[in-house]
């Protein structure tokens, strides 16, 4: 059982775990063998995607207009949804407004081929303004994930070029109705201009916080649902900073999946989230008349996300008893056979040193980082690499060989540690108990240790690094090899 903040008991289960019972309102859910996802489709989906700048007043900005970003026009985060087994070809113009400004598309959370990761320099030359770029490759998981560009990430994620990727084919029931829910926050000053969306104070801290929260550009978000429903939300992190703990007041919900991996039905009294995290929840909604609040209980007061109001005739009358999702065949850590790699995630001289002093003012250099490096991975400082010349790797695994990583955090903030192109079999962590599930992204808090089982993938270099973008700019972003 999943409870607010620190009361974290129960275990979930991935592909090939043991069978465990969960309660659910006093009731025993048996969590069922796993059922494996096949494709459903074979086809070609196209996608446009244009990268410009599109002024908008979106409602949290309470009326005031702001130059943002986005991939497509009349969109703040476009939603694209395919099938299991289809192609994803995709076509990108890049039309943003500053010169020099190229970009290139990650695709966060896809196990593809490393030359489309998109990571510039490193799986890809940029595209200069006035470029065009593509992308070619066939999703081999169901889930969600996302996309979003990957150099300049807090200005260009700070101004809205996220979108949402979503890859059906994992229901064994469907709901009765599905919400996306994208949260983020805006760096918006009294006057109606965006803030610096990094400081140095920020950076060399918890990372620089935005001044307006928001749901789907809402504050709160508000959706009309069907009543006594089981819908399904899914609901992703993609502020570059905030760490939200989610939960509902007064419903009955489950967790069916993290970082689009399904598991066995955790219940839902809360889930920490750091930047890049995604959960798929299944909620029974209020009999008509009612409404569901979904709240961040990380913040000092909770504050409301999103409100779901119920309408119409009841869609089920019976106990609230989620169905698992179908699950994909992720090969399994060899746990007695796999070497074991630490990685110590600390502060440099220089970040300790800011983080007293609290300046700010970080400007962009070379291969999309911060000039001055505040962070580090095993001591090493990415930014004081020049991209023609990476320097040593992280670690260099061998494809298909089991590891377990030691994920170390020698450091009073959080960080959100997400690696390209592989997921991780989440084991053990020193301070809490860690309900064993499969994520892309691993939430280390302050001073905390965190056991990682990951196989080797797909041959390339992989990016890995912490995913609050200020800490990623300045210094705590490496790459491990495959080979």
């Amino acid at each position: 059982m999943v409870t607010r903040r620190e009361l974290l008991t129960g275990v979930a289960a991935f592909s090939g775990s043991a069978v465990a019972s969960f309660a659910f309102a006093g009731r025993k859910a048996i969590a069922r063998e796993p059922v494996i996802a096949q494709p459903v489709a074979h086809d070609t989906k196209k996608l446009f995607l244009d990268l410009a700048e599109r002024p908008a007043a979106l409602p949290c900005f309470d009326g005031k207009t702001l130059p943002l970003w986005t991939f497509q026009e009349g969109t703040l985060f476009p939603v694209v949804r395919m099938k299991l087994g289809e192609r994803l070809d995709t076509r990108f113009k890049n039309d943003l407004p500053r010169p020099g400004e190229y970009a290139s598309i990650h695709w966060h959370g896809l196990r593809i081929p490393n030359d489309q990761d998109g990571v510039p320099f490193m799986t890809q030359k940029p595209v200069d303004p006035g470029g065009v770029g593509t992308y070619s490759f066939v999703p081999p998981d169901t889930g969600s994930f996302f996309f979003h560009t990957h150099c300049n990430s807090t200005e260009h994620m700070g101004r809205g070029l996220v979108g949402a990727l979503i890859i059906e084919g994992d229901e064994i029931e469907p709901p009765d109705a599905e919400y996306v829910l994208l949260m983020k926050d805006w760096r918006i000053s009294p006057d109606g201009t965006f803030l610096p969306f990094s400081t140095d104070a920020g950076a060399a801290k918890a990372g620089t916080p935005g001044t307006v929260r928001s749901v789907n550009g809402e504050r709160p978000a508000v959706f009309k649902v069907p009543s006594s429903a089981n819908v399904r939300i899914r609901f992703y992190n993609v502020d570059p900073t905030r760490i939200s703990e989610i939960g509902f007041e007064d419903a009955e919900a489950a967790i069916i999946a993290i970082d689009g991996n399904g598991l066995d039905p955790l219940p839902l009294l809360s889930w920490r989230m750091g930047p890049a995290m995604r959960l798929d929840i299944l909620l029974r909604t209020a009999p008509a008349g009612g409404s569901v609040r979904l709240m961040d209980f990380f913040a000092k007061e909770p504050v409301v996300l999103a409100e779901f109001h119920s309408e119409g005739p009841p869609k089920r009358n019976g106990k609230f008893e989620p169905t698992p999702l179908k699950v994909m065949p992720f090969p399994k850590v060899d746990v007695n056979g796999a070497q074991q790699i630490p990685f110590i995630f600390s502060a440099t001289a220089t970040g300790e040193a800011l983080a007293e002093l609290g300046n700010s003012g970080i400007e962009i250099g070379s291969l999309c980082l911060a000039k001055r490096t505040f962070w580090a991975i095993n001591k090493q400082a990415w930014p004081g690499m020049d991209h023609k010349d990476l320097g040593p790797p992280l670690a260099v695994l061998k494809s298909g060989q089991s590891y377990i990583f030691d994920l170390q955090n020698t450091t009073p903030h959080s960080h959100p540690i997400h690696i390209h192109g592989h997921t991780f079999e989440v084991m053990s962590s020193s301070m809490r108990h860690v309900p064993p599930h499969r994520a892309d992204t691993v939430l280390l808090r302050p001073n905390e240790r965190v056991q990682a089982g990951i196989v080797g993938g797909q041959p390339g270099t992989w990016m890995f690094h912490c995913h609050i973008i200020d800490h990623q700019e300045a210094g705590m972003m490496g790459y491990i090899e495959v080979t």
